[in-house]
């Protein structure tokens, strides 16, 4: 999942299946906080469309934070229209009458603003979930079942880890965090590694390939390395349990911020013959209990573990 993933965002699945307990707490503080920083749209839709329909106060409470950032959100969606529609107005006036390029750039990013507003808008307003509405990026938050205090617990985490003792800066410094090589574990990640595991649940994940090596060909002379995304979705199409490490960093005057990164190993031959060098690691069911219970004094367990993953047959395509 070193790009994107299409998960399970509706947390009331790890209940299900695995007894875990929502962390009321954490997600409260989420949403408390998202709803008004211009970030909302980092929470995916199925994540916020899971707490529609509560069972009990604290979920009628979360409900209710979610209605109230859904019409911020759709304010905030509303003024960014108004304010590109008067931006290509103004542009094609200009380019009526004596064209520029920053007529040109304007009318260009305009129409682009306009129409992703728009998408975003309607989205906002339909009833049906698509795929879309369950499908993380790095920045993005999902719901990822750890153990606190003996109990499995499930919290909103960022798909970006910060790592312990990190600040902003050095965070924006080194972005690729959300990916956690297994060639790496022992060495970056060691202090999560064997210490802060993770589950998510995904259905499929999403790789940046290029087409030549996608097309198994050398480029051409003069070609530019043109990108495509490949969605791959292991056949049958089944539950994955990804392999996670997390971690909390604590900033004074700030919430605390939980982030995690998904393992990745070097792919399966039908991976590698889809032009891309990584794949995420699904455990097995049997294994969960000792992946969310590392002990660090036993590594070789855990490196088992990660060997002794779900290896289901990955088809490709084209992302939509």
């Amino acid at each position: 999942m070193c790009y994107s993933g299409q998960i399970y965002a509706d947390y009331r699945k790890f209940v299900r299946e695995f007894g875990a307990d929502m962390s009321f707490e954490h997600f409260l503080q989420l949403f408390w906080e998202k709803q008004g920083d211009g970030n909302w749209a980092k929470l995916p839709r199925a994540m916020r469309s899971a707490l529609r329909s509560p069972h009990n106060d604290e979920e009628r409470q979360l409900a209710d934070l979610v209605a109230a950032g859904d019409r911020q959100y759709a304010a905030a969606l509303e003024r960014e229209l108004f304010e590109q529609k008067t931006r290509l107005t103004a542009a094609e006036r200009v380019l009526a009458t004596k064209p520029t390029k920053k007529a040109e750039n304007d009318r260009r990013i305009a129409s682009d603003k306009i129409a992703r507003a728009q998408r975003n808008l309607a989205d906002l307003q339909r009833a049906e979930l698509l795929d879309r509405d369950s499908r993380i990026f790095p920045g993005h938050y999902a719901p990822v079942m750890v153990v606190l205090g003996g109990r499995r617990v499930v919290i909103p985490m960022r798909y970006q880890c910060r790592l312990p003792g990190w600040t902003k800066v050095m965070e924006r410094e080194k972005p690729g965090t959300y990916n956690a090589r297994r060639d790496n574990l022992k060495k970056a990640w060691r202090q999560l590694y064997g210490y802060k595991h993770g589950i998510i649940i995904a259905t499929a994940f999403f790789e940046n390939v290029a087409r030549h090596r996608l097309e198994h060909r050398e480029l051409e002379k003069g070609e530019k390395v043109e990108n495509v995304v490949l969605e791959f979705e292991p056949a049958p199409r089944q539950d994955m349990l990804l392999a996670c490490l997390w971690s909390v960093s604590k900033t004074e005057g700030e919430a605390d911020l939980y982030s995690f990164a998904a393992i990745t190993d070097d792919p399966p031959a039908e991976v590698a013959a889809a032009g891309h060098d990584r794949c995420i690691v699904p455990i097995k069911h049997e294994n969960v209990e000792a992946w969310l219970n590392p002990n660090p004094r036993y590594m070789a367990t855990l490196d088992a573990i990660l060997d002794d993953r779900s290896r289901p047959y990955y088809e490709h395509r084209m992302a939509a």
